[in-house]
């Protein structure tokens, strides 16, 4: 009966009885078909019609007179070619509008929701349109949530003799996906050489046995808590969100009942935790000074005065802050500022010979967002410019995921001389295939790790001024620098097509990393700092001839030690190591060529033995003399090749019979700075 009355009404109208469904292809191709594709999923049973944009208001009413509009699907993807044909939809059925953006997440615009109407066709994602501040709407059911607990992974037993380190990290710094885990897991290991350290770091997800394994290899214990659920809208408090996103009940109890000498918390947006140590990434305020003066809107504005407050604030509550360059030095302006550079592991990013050709390669987590600014910048103004070339793209973990947060598109237009892979967990073998690396950053500050690794495996790289801030490069120097798309674009051609040039800028940025963005260098700085702030129990000086007697005493109660007479070693570089005005350890080297140097001998008072002296001996006398070292050690002294091996001498050779009582053979150990 309701069916037959549904019939009649409608045939007096003159329209079909069942209501139909017309999507309006009003964007993005690819969305546009995507969009269409789950509609007819989601109404199977209805009649489907699709609009083309080349179809107006007047021809659409003639189009669908006889028909009754249920449901009309509309793709707002911000792009302005569209916007006649979605009024036209509006005109054509505006209470039936379903409204899809370019994440193709779809809303029904009403008007008793006008808010949340506006805010969606503003680009604003679904989960976040009915976010509202908790002072606002304190009885809301979608607030924050902060999870409760943690996990413990015991790594390496802790040392009685060795003072402690711990460390916050926003994420845990495995896979080496990007330059911030890079930097973090280099340091950390740097650190462990003279310290126990224990991470503190949130997850996102459940971090596998895998990832956790490298870390564990120098830390003694990994505590990970579950990062916050944060739902309040961007704009509403006064500090910024990103401050407020990552604030845990739990590592905050976790933190204060810490056992450790210091604190090092990573990123300004932990500052929050307190400690000892704050290492600035990038100076926060910096970073957004450069979106303000690019995007010019409010919304901007207010993200640079947050954090321009915010962050002069939470330096002064360290005693040290470690930034980049000295460039982030002067715009802090604070006394207690020290430059820890960000490094290279120049022994696993070797040259290889380049491969003819005209590939290029840029490297960027789409997580951080300055690099998919970069992206756009090169794929939409740089290379329409350029006719041969292919680009390969390493985008990070989640990049679509990231993409997608950050332009409010599924991804970027199809380009058959673009290849994009998301992580990769060796990048040598891409900058093996390249002919040249690509660094077209317009925001960023700190320094940028990937521009390192590029000069360390011999590359020469195409950046802007911004990509190159802060690592003391030359152009035509050390690296190619240009900032507007047709001075990029020139330099890229340019080096393609000169292969000498571009080889001597490749030789030049490996030489300029060697000798100063080494890790082992810069792992020297971290440790000298943490000595500065906890009073360095261990003295080191050059030897006199008054310290012959407690040197001769240390070397009778070694005996797997060179048994000479201690008159001899003052025709040498002798040091030796002091504790509470003791000598507790000696070393005693000698300069065979220009470029080469010899340890001769090395001992330890048995009672401070285990407490790295013998190290920072050693690493003391490295860390001053650059060039290649040798050494011939008992092969019976296992302990002692285990401490040349972690300072990076590797076996080269064996001599048999070298030592006498007992009689044994000498392992030979080089070691290149």
């Amino acid at each position: 009966m309701k069916q037959s009355l549904k019939r009649w009404w409608f045939g007096l109208l003159g329209k079909d009885p069942e209501a139909a469904v017309v999507a309006f292809r009003s964007g993005n191709a690819e969305l546009a078909d995507a969009m269409c594709a789950e509609i007819r999923r989601l109404e199977p049973s209805r009649r489907h019609f699709e609009v083309a944009p080349k179809e107006f208001r007047g021809q659409l009413r003639a189009r669908f007179r006889r028909h009754r509009i249920g449901l009309a699907p509309v793709l707002f993807d911000g792009d302005p070619r569209f916007h006649a044909m979605r009024r036209a939809a509006f005109f054509l059925a505006p209470s039936k509008i379903l409204a899809y953006n370019a994440r193709l997440e779809r809303h029904h615009l009403e008007w008793a929701t006008p808010i949340a109407s506006w805010l969606f066709l503003r680009g604003v994602p679904l989960d976040r349109i009915y976010l509202r501040p908790w002072w606002l709407c304190p009885f809301r059911k979608d607030k924050t949530t902060r999870p409760e607990g943690h996990i413990a992974v015991e790594g390496r037993a802790r040392h009685s003799k060795r003072r402690s380190m711990a460390v916050l990290t926003p994420y845990f710094p495995y896979p080496l996906s990007h330059g911030g885990a890079v930097r973090m897991f280099n340091l950390l290991r740097e650190i462990a050489r003279e310290f126990d350290v224990t991470l503190y770091a949130f997850t996102e997800g459940q971090v596998s046995a895998q990832d956790l394994a490298p870390v564990l290899e120098f830390a003694t214990r990994v505590y990970l808590v579950e990062k916050p659920r944060y739902r309040e809208p961007r704009w509403s408090s006064l500090q910024p969100p990103e401050t407020r996103e990552y604030w845990s009940p739990a590592m905050a109890r976790l933190l204060a009942h810490r056992d450790a000498d210091l604190l090092q918390t990573e990123y300004t947006y932990l500052a929050p935790y307190g400690g000892d140590i704050l290492v600035e990434h990038d100076v926060t305020f910096d970073l957004y000074q450069q979106v303000k003066v690019r995007a010019g809107t409010l919304s901007a504005w207010w993200d640079w005065k947050r954090w321009r407050w915010f962050e002069r604030r939470a330096i002064e509550r360290y005693r040290r802050v470690i930034v980049m360059s000295d460039k982030d030095v002067k715009l802090l302006g604070v006394k207690h500022a020290r430059v820890i550079e960000n490094g290279v592991d120049i022994r696993r990013f070797e040259p290889h010979e380049e491969i003819a050709g005209r590939r290029v390669l840029f490297i960027g987590s789409f997580r951080h967002f300055p690099n998919i600014v970069a992206f756009r910048f090169l794929t939409e103004q740089i290379l329409p410019l350029l006719q041969d070339f292919e680009l390969t793209v390493v985008a990070g973990p989640e990049a679509w995921l990231h993409w997608r947060n950050h332009t409010g598109t599924l991804r970027p237009v199809d380009d058959p001389r673009i290849r994009i892979l998301e992580f990769v967990a060796d990048v040598r073998p891409l900058y093996h295939a390249t002919n040249l690396v690509l660094v077209p950053t317009l925001e960023s500050a700190g320094t940028n790790v990937k521009v390192l690794e590029a000069m360390a495996m011999q590359r020469a790289v195409v950046s802007t001024s911004s990509g190159a801030a802060g690592l003391g490069l030359a152009h035509e120097g050390t690296i190619w620098i240009a900032d507007d798309p047709a001075h990029f674009a020139a330099g890229m051609e340019h080096l393609l097509a000169d292969s000498v040039l571009r080889g001597q800028i490749a030789r030049a940025g490996r030489d300029h990393v060697e000798r100063h963005f080494d890790w082992r260098a810069i792992g020297r700085k971290q440790r000298a700092l943490l000595w500065e702030m906890l009073g360095d129990p261990l003295e080191i000086r050059r030897a006199a001839e008054l310290d012959l007697p407690r040197i001769a005493e240390i070397q009778s109660a070694s005996p797997e030690a060179a048994q000479w007479d201690p008159l001899s070693y003052l025709q040498y570089e002798v040091l030796v190591a002091l504790t509470n005005s003791t000598i507790v350890g000696f070393l005693v080297t000698r300069r065979t060529s220009p470029a080469e140097s010899e340890i001769l001998n090395l001992a330890v008072d048995p009672a401070s033995r285990r407490s790295r002296v013998a190290y920072r001996l050693v690493d003391h006398t490295l860390a001053g003399s650059p060039g290649a070292w040798f050494l011939e050690v008992r092969g019976s002294n296992t302990q002692a090749i285990q401490l040349y091996e972690a300072l990076g001498f590797v076996q080269s050779g064996r001599r048999e019979g070298y030592y006498d009582h007992p009689p044994e053979p000498a392992i030979v150990m080089r070691f290149f700075s």
